[in-house]
């Protein structure tokens, strides 16, 4: 009887490739994670009169978290570098209900986040929840990027969040209650490769976060509480806005809707935990890289590197919004730019 043909090893390993990806949506489809449908109604008459700040306000998930809030009539006070985009935003807030406050914003530089935790203050009286969501990318090979474009990445995405996280608690100390939610990103817990800088800082996000956890425990404060939330790859501005290092156009594949990450955000800042992966993507990456860091690095490399760089055309190099706002009135979606 003759054997069945080899599968020639092209094949075989393009099959492979896939094997510990689906091995990892398996496991996370198993777990329980944190809702991403929008809010219940119970829940969005919270918001009603609650002062939010948010940083990175422009453009993306903070955009979204924004507009949501307004029409929950919710004091918005929206942070970022791009005026025109912030204004933009604050006119939809108002239109739907809500009250906006424009503070425009550079979250690398301490002073400038005092002054905007100072005018929240200022007009509402207080500080309910303070969301960091501000980042910026450096997206290519290590060595490619220039070390000061990476330095500008830490600047904003871990500097950044310490500087709001340090105003907000100085806030929250004094009021007595609050909730800072730190936007963090899976890559924080499985870090990938062509985005290293990135994906170091939003560990650092997750390690700051589990620190203040334990700081609040210890001194008995029991009303304030820090969330980070942790998004995979999202249809954001963001590949767009990213300083490109690939020789390639930026992307991902399985990009969530921002409505997903937007609706957890909403309802970590309601009810915080300490870190909420976004999604089955999330918990698949979050999970998964615990059980198996190697594997899990391995293939996510092995995936991008195939779906993204492979056969893509080429394009040029570009510092993308690094060290300026990028032009317009903002969007939430990638695809609406």
């Amino acid at each position: 009887m003759p054997h069945p043909a080899p599968v020639p090893r092209t094949a075989q390993a393009s099959r492979l490739q896939w094997l510990p990806l689906l091995l990892l949506c398996l496991l996370a489809l198993s777990l329980a994670g944190c809702a991403t449908s929008p809010l219940g109604k119970r829940d969005r008459a919270k918001n009603a009169g609650r002062t939010y700040v948010i940083t990175g306000a422009s453009s993306g998930i903070g955009r979204g978290v924004a507009l949501a809030l307004g029409g929950q009539r919710a004091n918005v006070v929206l942070a970022a570098r791009g005026e025109v985009a912030l204004e933009s935003a604050a006119q939809q807030i108002a239109a739907a209900g809500g009250t906006p406050l424009v503070v425009v914003t550079d979250v690398s530089r301490p002073e400038e986040v005092q002054r905007l935790a100072a005018a929240a203050v200022a007009r509402f009286g207080r500080i309910d929840v303070w969301i960091n969501n501000a980042g910026v990318g450096a997206l290519g090979p290590f060595e490619k990027i220039p070390v000061a474009d990476h330095a500008r990445v830490v600047d904003v995405n871990l500097k950044g969040v310490l500087f709001g996280s340090h105003a907000a608690l100085t806030q929250f100390l004094r009021q007595g209650h609050g909730t800072l939610v730190n936007i963090g990103s899976v890559e924080g817990e499985l870090p990938l490769a062509w985005h290293a800088s990135y994906a170091a800082t939003k560990a650092g996000v997750m390690a700051l976060g589990r620190a203040l956890n334990e700081e609040l425990r210890r001194a008995g404060q029991r009303h304030i509480a820090v969330a980070t939330v942790l998004p995979s790859a999202t249809d954001t501005p963001f590949f767009r806005h990213a300083a490109n290092y690939s020789g390639h156009p930026l992307g991902m594949i399985l990009l969530d809707p921002p409505e997903k990450v937007v609706n957890v955000v909403l309802h970590t800042a309601l009810h915080p935990r300490e870190e909420v992966p976004v999604g089955w993507k999330g918990r698949a990456v979050y999970h998964g890289h615990r059980l198996l860091p190697d594997v899990a690095e391995w293939s996510a490399a092995l995936i991008y590197e195939r779906a993204l760089l492979e056969g893509a055309p080429p394009a040029p190099d570009t510092r993308g919004n690094l060290y300026a706002p990028s032009p317009g009135a903002g969007a939430v979606r990638g695809a609406s730019e």
